[in-house]
């Protein structure tokens, strides 16, 4: 399936088709878990799932793009989740989210998991109201937003029967339930309010600041701008300067971090559409052939067609 965003053909997963995979690596018969799933809403136990898979998941499971937002919500054990470029870890009393279109790849979760995993279609939500005023209500929701909101244990107490009653009526024969699960999830994204500031790692100094920016820009643009000077214009700083913010912060160059951004996309491609890997090439602006294929290798040790016939 693809979507048409900001005039290019963004590759994205069907989220039926997300849980028939994950279903069939747990070796639970598809049938007896999806009978009621719908594009618009889908909720479980993080255990029901993902202590009977193996990390890391096969390759064609990920990276991957989703065309809902989706959260985790761990009540016990341990998780690593990538969400663009940046990877992190988390536990107990921690959400995860990850809005719609956003790369992400799930590299790790401890065996004795718990918790939740929950994903709708932003249209569950705007159905009263209009996504700016959404987003801005609730800013873990936004698109490049920092993903963690760690709740303390009093409002785990609160949170937790609201998951609880919407995995309830998931699970129930009720064919009207959307009302029921915008409410909830509305009262719940209430309850995170005040943890969304302190969730937020506070940038130490303008490198960092950059940097960040930097890795924003690459997510929204890397189909368009393949060029570190691109990027540098659109920040309106020097390349030299971009490069030596995104050193003394990452430890790497930026070139390295583009580098990183086109092999994400790469990888998504090669697995999620049936475009060819001249067309491929082009599109993340490698207008040679050998060029991806040189480039690839160099930063998997695997060709292209080798990485899209691999599990």
């Amino acid at each position: 399936m693809k979507k048409s965003i900001g005039g290019e053909a963004i590759p994205i997963i069907d989220t039926t088709q997300l849980e028939s995979e994950l279903l069939f690596q747990a070796g639970i018969p598809v049938s007896s878990l999806t009978a009621n799933a719908h594009t618009y809403f889908h909720i479980n136990r993080v255990e029901d799932y993902f202590r009977m898979i193996d990390f890391p998941l096969p390759s064609d499971l990920q990276p991957r793009r989703m065309t809902v937002y989706n959260f985790f919500f761990l009540t016990k054990g341990l998780s690593s989740r990538s969400s663009g470029l940046d990877t992190y870890e988390f536990g107990e009393n921690t959400f995860f989210f990850v809005p719609a279109h956003q790369i992400t790849t799930h590299k790790f979760i401890r065996k004795d998991v718990e918790g939740f995993y929950c994903h709708f279609n932003i249209e569950l939500l705007t159905d009263k109201t209009n996504l700016r005023n959404l987003l801005k209500e609730f800013p873990f929701l936004e698109f490049n937003s920092f993903p963690l909101v760690k709740v303390d244990s009093q409002t785990r107490g609160f949170v937790l029967p609201l998951l609880e009653r919407l995995l309830i009526e998931y699970k129930s024969d009720k064919q009207n339930s959307f009302d029921i699960f915008r409410s909830y999830l509305i009262a719940l994204f209430s309850e995170l309010k005040p943890f969304v500031e302190t969730s937020t790692p506070v940038s130490a100094n303008a490198a960092s600041l950059i940097t960040e920016q930097f890795k924003k820009a690459l997510s929204k643009y890397i189909y368009e701008k393949n060029k570190i000077t691109d990027y540098a214009e659109l920040l309106s700083i020097s390349p030299n300067h971009l490069n030596k913010c995104v050193k003394n912060t990452l430890g790497k160059s930026a070139h390295d971090l583009l580098n990183e951004m086109l092999l994400l996309e790469a990888k998504v491609l090669l697995k999620q559409t049936n475009l060819n890997i001249t067309e491929i090439a082009y599109k993340i602006g490698k207008n040679e052939v050998t060029d991806f294929a040189r480039f690839f290798k160099t930063q998997t040790g695997m060709r292209p067609t080798e990485y899209r016939m691999s599990n």
